[in-house]
């Protein structure tokens, strides 16, 4: 009878451990469910781009950047002569660009007029193409059509793309 008893317990624990459930084999996840795509820019466009620039070729252009770590916004602002720089206003040229999967890409804002003199907002087409110590260089549409109605002409010369340097820093007071 002893030995009956040894027997039973260990009968009992292998039939409770049959009985458990087997471990589910690992959940896979995929890279579009779980996880937004990976961003891709030019190297050091990650950093920070906050600061101050002005135009490499004219040094009058004076831009005041706000970075958030996802959006760069350079909003141009006037110089004055005694180095000073005007507050951007609402209706001030601006430039915006975001970090996406396509590219730290966005649009310069602006405004336009009509053949008839109707002030129009217009967004040009804007993307940095490296960003270095020294500042900042952006590919950005140089010209656009727009009909009467302030929207996009939908004939006329297709828009030629320029590099833009903005260089960081005020400029050289000799400039």
């Amino acid at each position: 009878m002893h030995r009956a008893l040894v027997t039973l317990p260990l009968g009992l624990c292998v039939l409770s451990l049959a009985a458990c459930p087997g471990k589910a084999p690992p959940r896979v996840e995929t890279a579009t469910a779980s996880r937004p795509p990976p961003i891709h820019v030019p190297p050091g466009c990650e950093k920070d781009q906050s600061g101050d620039y002005h135009h490499a070729q004219n040094p009058a252009f004076r831009y005041l950047g706000q970075d958030d770590g996802h959006t760069l916004s350079l909003a141009v602002v006037r110089a004055w002569a005694d180095g000073g720089v005007e507050s951007p206003d609402a209706g001030s040229v601006g430039i915006v660009l975001t970090r996406t999967p396509e590219g730290f890409v966005g649009e310069t804002r602006a405004t336009g007029f009509s053949a008839s003199g109707t002030p129009c907002p217009v967004a040009f087409p804007t993307e940095a193409v490296a960003c270095t110590d020294a500042g900042l260089t952006l590919r950005a549409a140089s010209s656009t059509s727009i009909d009467e109605g302030c929207r996009p002409a939908t004939s006329g010369p297709a828009p030629v793309r320029q590099e833009q340097v903005l260089l960081r820093g005020v400029p050289d007071a000799g400039l």
